[in-house]
């Protein structure tokens, strides 16, 4: 045991014990003072890496929709829109065909401005790559990709009309022209889908495409368009066993299709020389959805100013961005030196001046009230309806007949209080030379600061004088216009001069064919604010801006104003009034008038609009807007049956909202004819001016050989008796009474 020895532990080092000690005291400063987590941190994102992962997230969500929209039986988005907005009605196709209704007359569309497409045939070298791609209509991508190019693509030649050296834009042919503006946006996809539910098929529908841009008879020089139109009816309703075809034209097409009638029975070579029966033999009915035809305001605001409303509304809420050389774009000088060489805008301007339109103190809707209107259409209390028409009568009387106005007070002045100067006389091209405008020159560059200034201090327009206007601050478009269009009202149809065809897209200065089976339809939405005046001013910016714009300010407070952003506004379908729509079967083809000699029939069908309630209904089945209403069932319905065989007497006759018949009656139009055409109530109204007013003098003559019919004429010096002989007109007409008295009046008179 002695020789085991107990080992000595190790003294500690120094070293040791120092490192002791430290972390004892690490040990205390962690319970005083507790050691704060700190994070990795992550690299910051990039721009690409942002990129990168939106484009991801993009992608995925994409191919998951498409994964599901090929999963999901086809009935499933219908199940969540009728799960959310309760059940939908049944399409007009398959409701009739329900009721056994099939296709019998063969059905031709015809699209109205802007809504059919356009492809390139022959362009630039900036155009390379473009043949037979859609320049208008489609997905627009070159408007984005070569802005410039594309303008010099669709613009015509601002001398003949037609197209530019090397340029060639041609109008796509078939159902396809025209079903859809857009991916998504359809105008005439809805009625062609239905159509086809009751036995419709392409040889059966004819999509008569044009290039709208064009006026109507260049249509026939350049692409023989009238002659094809002519061809295909003529087939249809010889493959069709001899029913003949029903006509649906929208927008400005009504005005085209008007045109069409008279050029297909004039001789040739200005006509196709189908003869005076040509309608009666091969048209059933002509059934014109939202018809232009006696112009609408919204073009003389485009053609002034290259705006309207929306422009308007736009400039209000990011004031001078039009107006600014935006991006070396210059949207607004491009778009009225393009929009100016389309010949076919100038169809649309306001047709019968003052007598249709109105004047300083006058118009046919100057007592219109928006909250008048809808309060007609509704279901209220007696108390509500006082109420209604105590506010009604604090209320100011727009002048509508005022159509451009430089400034509020101008537009809402009495016509005494005005001092114009007329700008008629006005020098023009006193200004400096346009150097910083480059290539888009606009027909004011010519005018100056002198023709700027006068044409401001003639302050209003009204119908009779827009036309003055636009030939003032338009001479070279106003000079083609003039050569393919006439906006007047003719005293005597059988005149020579109104067989030209510049007359024959204007109701008031041509009759319709010799008919009298034949049907005519205006059909068209109502209860939206509509375009019917505007308020201008000068514009602030600088010498390249278009010198005229909406002026944007000009509002009124109270609620039931028609004056919203420097636009007056009346009933309509958001682009035609009901005027223009409407009064032309209301009164001025209504039974056996000048311009209606052979007593076609005349039905109105009204649509009330009734926006979609929810984004779910997409644009509804209910809209009344000018366009949104190619989707509407009830009128979809009611075309259906018109094609299926159905006369307009069987649809209902005649289905009002407006007040287009008050406003039609204090409109004082002649529409008598002479007694050798038939019937007339030229004669009758002549007797019954005669008999209102002593002051009239009534001649009768006798012709030479009793073979030819009697001239009877009436040589007034009294305006105001034939317009009260107007008024006793249509109070009387077909009556018995009338017949009678008018009998009598003829003994009195000749004895």
């Amino acid at each position: 045991m002695a020789l085991i020895r107990r080992r000595k532990p190790n003294e500690p080092s120094k070293t040791s014990v120092q490192r002791e000690e430290e972390e004892e005291e690490e040990d205390d400063s962690k319970n005083k003072h507790p050691k704060k987590s700190y994070k990795k941190s992550k690299p910051k994102w990039s721009c690409l890496d942002n990129c990168c992962w939106f484009v991801g997230c993009i992608c995925v969500t994409w191919w998951v929709l498409l994964f599901l929209y090929n999963v999901m039986p086809a009935s499933f988005p219908q199940y969540v829109t009728e799960a959310i907005t309760g059940p939908m009605p049944d399409p007009p196709g398959v409701k009739l065909r329900k009721e056994g209704l099939k296709a019998k007359h063969p059905v031709v569309f015809v699209p109205g401005i802007v809504t059919g497409g356009l492809e390139l045939w022959e362009g630039h070298q900036c155009a390379d790559g473009l043949f037979r791609k859609r320049l208008w209509g489609g997905a627009f991508g070159e408007v984005y990709r070569r802005p410039l190019c594309w303008v010099e693509h669709m613009s015509l030649d601002n001398e003949t009309g037609l197209d530019p050296p090397g340029i060639r834009v041609r109008p796509v042919c078939g159902l396809v022209a025209a079903d859809y503006f857009a991916p998504g946006y359809f105008v005439w996809a809805v009625l062609i889908a239905n159509l086809a539910r009751i036995g419709y098929e392409e040889k059966t529908m004819y999509m008569a495409s044009y290039d709208w841009r064009l006026s109507f008879q260049n249509t026939e020089v350049r692409d023989q368009t009238l002659s094809r139109i002519k061809s295909n009816i003529e087939l249809m309703v010889a493959t069709n066993g001899g029913n003949k075809a029903v006509i649906i034209p929208h927008s400005m097409g009504a005005l085209y299709f008007l045109h069409f009638m008279k050029w297909v029975e004039a001789p040739a070579p200005m006509g196709g020389g189908g003869g005076p029966d040509w309608c009666a033999k091969h048209i059933k009915a002509v059934m014109n959805i939202g018809g232009p035809f006696l112009g609408v305001p919204k073009a003389v605001s485009g053609l002034f100013s290259a705006e309207a409303k929306d422009i308007a509304v736009a400039r209000a809420i990011a004031p001078g961005v039009l107006d600014k050389d935006l991006f070396g774009f210059q949207t607004m000088q491009h778009i009225m030196r393009m929009s100016r060489t389309w010949d076919s805008t100038m169809s649309m301007i306001p047709k019968g001046g003052a007598t249709i339109w109105g004047d300083l103190d006058w118009s046919p809707e100057e007592e219109y009230v928006p909250s008048k209107r809808k309060q007609k259409n509704a279901d209220t209390q007696k108390a509500s309806q006082d109420g209604l028409e105590s506010n009604i009568s604090q209320i100011k009387r727009t002048n509508y007949g005022r159509i451009i106005s430089f400034g509020k007070d101008v537009a809402e002045a009495l016509s005494s209080d005005i001092e114009r100067i007329d700008f008629r006389d006005a020098v023009k091209g006193q200004s400096v030379a346009n150097t910083s405008c480059r290539d888009v020159w606009t027909e004011y560059h010519d005018m100056g600061f002198g023709g700027i200034k006068a044409v401001a201090e003639y302050k209003v327009y009204t119908a009779g004088s827009i036309l003055d206007l636009l030939h003032f601050v338009a001479p070279k478009m106003m000079e083609r216009g003039s050569a393919h269009f006439s906006y007047g009202i003719a005293d005597d149809l059988d005149n020579p001069k109104y067989q030209h065809y510049k007359y024959w897209s204007n109701p008031l200065e041509t009759k319709l064919p010799n008919a009298p089976e034949m049907e005519i339809f205006s059909l068209y939405g109502v209860g939206i604010p509509t375009e019917r005046s505007y308020v201008y001013k000068l514009s602030p910016s600088a010498e390249c801006a278009i010198p005229f714009q909406i002026d944007s300010s000009a509002d009124e407070q109270y609620e039931d104003s028609c004056l919203k952003g420097g636009v007056y506004t009346v009933d309509g379908d958001e682009t035609v009034p009901v005027l223009s729509s409407g009064f032309m079967c209301a009164k001025g083809w209504r039974g056996k008038t000048r311009f209606n000699p052979s007593g076609s029939q005349m039905f109105i069908r009204e649509y009330d609009h009734s926006p979609p309630t929810n984004l779910l209904e997409g644009r509804g089945t209910q809209s009344g807007a000018h366009v949104d209403i190619m989707g509407n069932f009830a009128l979809i319905e009611d075309i259906m049956r018109v094609a299926a065989g159905a006369t307009g007497e069987e649809l209902g006759g005649d289905q009002v909202y407006s007040d287009i018949f008050k406003w039609s009656e204090k409109i004082h139009l002649q529409l008598g004819m002479r007694l050798e055409d038939s019937g007339s109530d030229s004669f009758l109204t002549d007797l019954l001016c005669a008999c209102a007013c002593p002051e009239h003098r009534y001649t009768k003559t006798r012709p030479a050989m009793e073979s030819t019919p009697v001239d009877f004429s009436l040589q007034s010096t009294c305006e105001g008796s034939r317009r009260a002989g107007y008024k006793l007109m249509d109070q009387w007409k077909y009556t018995e009474f009338s017949y009678y008295f008018c009998c009598f009046s003829l003994w009195i008179i000749s004895s």
